[in-house]
């Protein structure tokens, strides 16, 4: 089939997630086509370095057959199997005793979705569970970070804290409540660590203290903030919410959809805390965007709590047709094989401290407000004036100028409407490809500059 006859098709068909829709139907598809290792190629043969890795996903990259040959034999052999009626397959629960052993502490029992966002929603539903069997049924209240992202599901929608997932869709619910981000470049007590922490901490503490700790079921956060701008926190921060969170008798659920699996050196970001949280969530990495599949992993606490206490001869009424398809799951043992045999996550762990390097060398750029990074997680944060840390005007439609410039000098990164670079390169990224991403990000920001309405904003903001 042709080009135009996909791009027609589109226009008329495909409801794209979180886009314009209007603007789509204007703007057009572009059609990917095939892709190697941490490159794309576009149907009119256009190659570009993808610095976002699909979706924040594609984690060992594009093109490994031995992924490809795990499906197949998979499909081959048992297509499908539920995991209703107490039937199972032997993919998925190797992979739920590879997950047990791979995540921190006691969180030993895998809940299977088909990604982050109803992973999200699995635990959102299993926290009320908890504590209404438990006898608690005033904690209902889910804490989550300003600016933190937890899904787009009717439920997750809500803990996520960003404008566009709220706006004409009624959130936040009367049970969403936000606390501040470690935000340390904008935040208003100082950009040192111990103030960036104690803000953070603070902030979770006068909350539950203003809704009453009996009314406060969990809270949710992103060891290093996503889409709201890949927000990077100091050290110690996780630690000390998590610490927060057990005193203040408050579940911990750390979201690691986008941080897990090497995205930020180890293969999970709590362990480089010796953080164990109460539940945590998984996706994109888990199958490296090769398969739908999405994971929760509960704590023997909560586990042992609704196993116990649940009404007796009763389901837990939980349940998706593919939780742990076997399909998925094959693709997810053998991405797993490759990160730790394959060599995938220490790679990812070498080339992520030359990635931190590489891009610090673009904070002399006069768009660059600041660069942040932890491992192959990065965002760079550009301005209009760097001693004030003004933003350009929204006139100046600076998201997209950096998209169309970027994709046409070949990298692929994320333009995040509040004037944020998100990169998030795949873990079997060389030096020389980390290179190639940071010159084209150069020329990229070189081409935007140039551009009479960036001038002219940038003239405005110094002058004034």
């Amino acid at each position: 089939m042709s080009v135009n006859s996909l791009e027609a098709l589109d226009r008329r068909h495909w409801v794209h997630p979180v886009a314009n829709w209007a603007g789509h139907e204007k703007r057009g598809v572009t059609v990917m086509k095939s892709a190697k290792g941490a490159f794309i190629t576009d149907s009119d043969g256009h190659e570009l370095i993808d610095g976002f890795a699909g979706l924040w996903c594609v984690n060992v990259g594009y093109g490994h057959d031995s992924i490809v040959e795990a499906a197949a034999r998979q499909m081959r052999e048992l297509p499908y199997a539920t995991g209703y009626f107490s039937f199972g397959s032997e993919p998925t629960i190797r992979l739920a005793a590879k997950l047990a052993e791979l995540t921190p502490g006691d969180l030993d029992h895998i809940y299977f979705s088909l990604g982050g966002s109803d992973a999200v929603d699995s635990a959102l539903r299993l926290i009320q569970f908890y504590y209404n069997v438990t006898g608690r049924p005033t904690k209902k209240a889910i804490l989550s970070l300003e600016r933190g992202y937890h899904g787009s599901s009717s439920t997750g929608a809500g803990v996520t804290a960003l404008p566009a997932f709220h706006a004409n869709f009624d959130f936040p619910a009367h049970v969403h409540h936000y606390v501040a981000p470690p935000y340390a470049y904008r935040n208003p007590t100082g950009s040192g660590d111990a103030a960036v922490i104690a803000a953070s901490v603070a902030s979770l503490r006068a909350k539950v203290a203003e809704l009453g700790a009996e009314n406060v079921a969990a809270f949710f956060c992103e060891p290093v903030i996503g889409s709201g701008g890949v927000i990077v926190p100091p050290k110690g921060w996780l630690k000390a919410m998590r610490e927060t969170a057990a005193e203040l008798d408050i579940l911990f659920v750390a979201d690691e959809v986008i941080t897990g699996f090497g995205r930020t050196g180890p293969m999970f970001a709590c362990e480089a805390e010796g953080v164990v949280p109460d539940m945590m969530t998984m996706a994109k990495g888990l199958t490296s965007g090769y398969a739908p599949l999405g994971a929760l992993a509960i704590g023997e606490k909560v586990y042992r709590a609704i196993a116990d206490n649940a009404p007796a001869g009763g389901p837990v009424g939980h349940g998706y047709t593919y939780s742990g398809h076997p399909v998925s799951a094959a693709v997810a043992l053998e991405v797993l094989r490759l990160y730790e045999e394959g060599g995938i996550l220490a790679n990812g762990q070498r080339v992520g401290a030359y990635f931190e390097e590489r891009l610090a060398t673009l904070a002399d750029h006069p768009l660059v407000g600041e660069v942040r990074a932890r491992g192959l997680l990065a965002g760079i944060e550009l301005v209009a004036d760097k001693a004030t840390k003004e933003k350009l005007p929204r006139e100046a439609k600076l998201p997209d100028h950096l998209f169309a410039r970027g994709y046409a000098n070949g990298v692929i990164f994320r333009a995040f409407a509040d004037d944020i670079i998100g990169l998030a390169p795949p873990l079997c990224c060389s030096e020389a490809e980390i290179d190639l991403i940071v010159s084209r990000l150069r020329k990229t920001l070189d081409d935007v500059l140039a551009l009479p309405e960036v001038a002219t904003a940038l003239k405005t903001a110094k002058a004034a």
